[in-house]
C-alpha cells in the first residue's frame, strides 16, 4: 500500500459523512457491550463459603456469633452483649488465618500481616416452627444457602460445614435432652438423604458437623464426653421409635433397617447408634465443649475447627 493511499484512506476517516459518524457511534456502544460481556462470561462471580450454626433456643447461637464478630474489638472485661431469639436467619462476614487457622479470633489480622480467608457464619432461629427453612438448605448433593439471607445479590453461598450449638448444662434435664436430640436427628437425616441425591457414581462433597458443647462455665455443665453419649443414646431412642412407628405402618423389617422409607439414621443397622455410624454418608461429627461467656474453656477451639473447614 503506497503512502498516498494511508494519506487517502485518513483523510476519508476524519471527513465527516454519515458512514463514519454511524460507525463511530457503534462502535463505541457495541465495544463495551463486548467486552463486559467477555469478561463476566470468563471470570464467573464467586460468593464467600458458609458455615450453618443451627440449635435449638437457647443454646447460644447468636451469643456466639455476636462473639466472633466482636473480634478484636472484644471488650476485656466488659459485659455480656443482649441476645434475643431469632426469628430469621442472619449472617455476619467473619476472617481466618488461611496460614494457621488455630490462631485466635481475637486476632487483628491487617495488623499481624496475615493473610484472611472471609466466609459467612449464619444464625439460624432454634424454634421448632422455624427449623425446616434451615434444613432445606441441606437436602441437595452440594447444600448452598441463597445470599439474599446472607448478602445482596442472587448468587448462592456453598455450605462448607454445620456446627449444631447445644446447652450443655441444659442437657442433663429431663426435657432438653430429647428436645435437641430431635432436631440434631433431622440434621442428620437430611444430611443422610443428601449423600443418596447424588447425580451418577460420584459422592457429594463431604460435610463436616461440630456439635458445640456451649456453657462448659457452668458447674452443672455436662463434660464433651458425657454430651457425646448421652446424644448417640437419645439419638439410638428416636431411630428406634421412628423405626416401629414405620413397622406399626406395615413396613417390613428389612426395608426399614435398609433406610428405603429414609427414617433410619445410620447404615448397619445395629441396636445402638453411634455418630461414626455417619461416615458411611461423608457426614463427619466432632463434639468439642467451650463456652461463650465465663471463665470456662471459651470459644478457641470451636474457632479452630471452622477454619480449617472454610
Amino acid at each position: 500500500m503506497s503512502l498516498q493511499t494511508l494519506k487517502d484512506l485518513l483523510e476519508v476517516s476524519l471527513t465527516p459523512s454519515p458512514t463514519v459518524i454511524i460507525l463511530g457511534l457503534v462502535f463505541c456502544v457495541v465495544a463495551p457491550i463486548l467486552l463486559h460481556f467477555l469478561y463476566s462470561t470468563a471470570t464467573p462471580y464467586t460468593t464467600l463459603p458458609s458455615v450453618l450454626l443451627l440449635g435449638p433456643p437457647g443454646a447460644g447461637k447468636t451469643a456466639l456469633t455476636t462473639l466472633f464478630e466482636r473480634g478484636p474489638n472484644q471488650p476485656p472485661n466488659g459485659p455480656v452483649a443482649k441476645t434475643h431469639t431469632s426469628q430469621v436467619p442472619s449472617s455476619i462476614e467473619l476472617s481466618v488465618n488461611s496460614d494457621d487457622p488455630s490462631t485466635s479470633y481475637k486476632t487483628n489480622l491487617d495488623s499481624e500481616g496475615a493473610t484472611a480467608k472471609k466466609f459467612l457464619l449464619v444464625d439460624t432461629p432454634g424454634h421448632p416452627k422455624l427449623r425446616a427453612q434451615s434444613l432445606v438448605h441441606l437436602n441437595s448433593a452440594e447444600p448452598t444457602i441463597k445470599s439474599s439471607l446472607v448478602s445482596d445479590g442472587g448468587a448462592k453461598s456453598k455450605i462448607k460445614a454445620v456446627v449444631f450449638m447445644v446447652d450443655a448444662a441444659a442437657l442433663a434435664d429431663g426435657d432438653a435432652l430429647p428436645s435437641a436430640a430431635e432436631y440434631l436427628y433431622d440434621v442428620l437425616l437430611t444430611l443422610q438423604k443428601r449423600f443418596h441425591s447424588r447425580n451418577g457414581s460420584r459422592a457429594p462433597a463431604s460435610m463436616p458437623v461440630l456439635v458445640a458443647a456451649n456453657k462448659l462455665d457452668l458447674f452443672t455443665a455436662l463434660p464433651a464426653a458425657l454430651v457425646k453419649s448421652n446424644l448417640e443414646a437419645e439419638l439410638g431412642r428416636i431411630r428406634a421409635a421412628r423405626s416401629k412407628g414405620l413397622l406399626d405402618s406395615g413396613v417390613g423389617q428389612d426395608e426399614v433397617a435398609a433406610g428405603e422409607e429414609g427414617d433410619w439414621l445410620g447404615g448397619d443397622g445395629s441396636e445402638k447408634f453411634s455418630f461414626a455410624q455417619m461416615m458411611e454418608f461423608d457426614v463427619d461429627i466432632d463434639v468439642i465443649g467451650g463456652s461463650v461467656i465465663g471463665d470456662g474453656p471459651g470459644a478457641e477451639k470451636w474457632w479452630k475447627w471452622i477454619g480449617e473447614r472454610v
